[in-house]
């Protein structure tokens, strides 16, 4: 009997060289480019929907500016600005408009702390005090653990959520270094640590305080120096840059009020809580930032941290009781369907903003708003499960015609009852877009002949005769929907 399971211990064997050979030469099928996937009819599409959602949630919502960056591998796909960084000028946003970005500034905190674990001057499960020996915050619950350095990265630690300052409404007086020293041990700790999930701008204040303390060196000046001008981020910053708004920096807004209107929100500086909510950056900068770290999973990128920190980093590293949250190590390490997302959101007076990763796909988008009410998160959402699957399908081939439909690509308005129908090209078809709308779904348009569409229900039963009519000029003016008709909005 031992030949025959030598025999076919050594076929196993060949058989699984084979596969892991078959996955490496997988893996050296070359990327797309940029140039080739912008090519591809789909992918067109694809964006052309997203540009007339975005710019539909843009004017609807009121929301003043939304600058978009899309970066595939480790490229920018794709950026575009919507409406205005400074409402008074009509100075438009676009990808080089700089917003706060509030508590994405806690990534960049945590590649701080990371940087000096991995150096040997702290480990994650070191007690707060043993860095810092004013932190004395009255710990409630006498069998709790201590407040660690991953319970800060993690919102774990029990801490609350806020310094003892009332700095997020009224004057936005944030408190100085100082101040936060002195009060912390006014505090009380609302939860045991590593209990339940508690955010915490005051735990990411402690991490700042901690690089501050281990590097002997400002925390702002040790960002700059070891994080940020290493990454090529010439306009992100550790602050508010006052000269700077209403230029390149966009005015932030205050959310719409019952009577609609918005107004320009006060410039604040975060002084003690800069390590939880002080940044500032563009699309651009924070494109170069996804890049980079696709860049160093690839091994094509190397500096600030290792590639197994920040694969670390991404990981959840504590999820919830309930397993209604899970966080990572600074980011945000969330579900979305299937796939697991990293990044972060901020939110400041004036300012919301986001950024996401499907690492795996190598897929990150940005979405920067200078409203108090701008819902990024949900754009980003809606961008990455609306371009994740174009992007997994394989190049049309060579020979593949694909028609032309961009003269019926147009607005039309919904009259009486609000909105307009988006109505653009994806692929070899048209689709429409309901405008404005929650999510980004679309419903595709059958050719018949000429100007002629149909419309299918769910079972693929004909719902709807569409015809799009031309002007002299081949312009879009009008569409008929049945026998309804509804007219261009430019």
């Amino acid at each position: 009997m031992r030949p025959v399971k030598l025999t076919t211990f050594v076929l196993i064997l060949s058989l699984s060289i084979a596969t892991l050979s078959s996955f490496a030469a997988d893996d050296s099928v070359a990327v797309p480019t940029r140039e080739e996937l912008l090519a591809r009819p789909n992918i067109k599409g694809a964006l052309a929907a997203i540009d007339a959602w975005i710019e539909g949630n843009q004017i609807y919502d009121q929301i003043p500016g939304i600058s978009v960056g899309i970066v595939h591998n480790q490229e920018l796909l794709w950026s575009k600005g919507y409406g205005y960084a400074n409402l008074e000028s009509r100075r438009e946003a676009d990808a080089d408009t700089i917003y706060s970005v509030c508590s994405i500034s806690k990534v960049f905190t945590a590649i701080g702390i990371m940087q000096l674990r991995d150096q040997g001057q702290l480990s994650l499960r070191d007690p707060v005090n043993k860095h810092l020996s004013w932190f004395d915050i009255e710990q409630q619950y006498e069998l709790s653990g201590p407040v660690t350095i991953e319970g800060l990265l993690t919102h774990s630690s029990g801490l609350p959520r806020e310094a003892s300052f009332d700095y997020w409404r009224n004057d936005l007086d944030f408190p100085s270094r100082e101040q936060l020293i002195d009060s912390v041990g006014d505090q009380q700790t609302l939860y045991p640590a590593h209990r339940y999930f508690q955010y915490s701008n005051l735990g990411f204040s402690l991490a700042g305080e901690i690089v501050q303390a281990l590097s002997g060196q400002d925390y702002a000046d040790y960002m700059q120096a070891n994080v940020l001008a290493p990454l090529g981020l010439t306009d992100t910053r550790t602050y508010y840059p006052e000269e700077l708004r209403g230029q390149q920096l966009a005015i932030g807004y205050d959310g719409l009020v019952r009577n609609r209107g918005r107004v320009p929100t006060a410039p604040f500086f975060t002084r003690a809580i800069t390590p939880a909510a002080g940044y500032t950056s563009s699309v651009n900068d924070l494109a170069k930032f996804i890049i980079w770290q696709f860049g160093l999973l690839d091994g094509e990128q190397e500096g600030v941290l290792n590639s197994h920190t920040l694969q670390e980093m991404h990981r959840v590293h504590w999820v919830n009781p309930d397993w209604s949250t899970s966080w990572g190590l600074g980011f945000v390490a969330r579900r979305q369907g299937d796939r697991t997302l990293a990044g972060h959101t901020g939110s400041c007076p004036g300012y919301q903003t986001n950024f996401s990763m499907d690492v795996d796909k190598r897929l990150g988008v940005i979405v920067l708003t200078n409203a108090g009410d701008g819902q990024p998160a949900r754009l980003v959402d809606n961008i990455i499960s609306t371009l994740r699957p174009e992007l997994d399908k394989p190049a049309p081939a060579e020979e593949t015609a694909t028609p032309d439909y961009s003269a019926f690509e147009a607005n039309f308005s919904n009259q009486h009852w609000g909105g307009e129908t988006a109505v653009r090209q994806w692929g070899d078809e048209l689709v429409t877009i309901a405008l404005p709308s929650r999510n980004l779904n679309v419903q595709k348009l059958k050719h018949e002949h000429d100007n002629q569409f149909y419309r299918e229900n769910a079972l693929g039963l004909r719902s709807a005769n569409i015809a799009i009519e031309v002007d002299d000029d081949g312009n879009a003016y009008r569409m008929k929907v049945n026998d309804s008709y509804s007219y261009r909005i430019d």
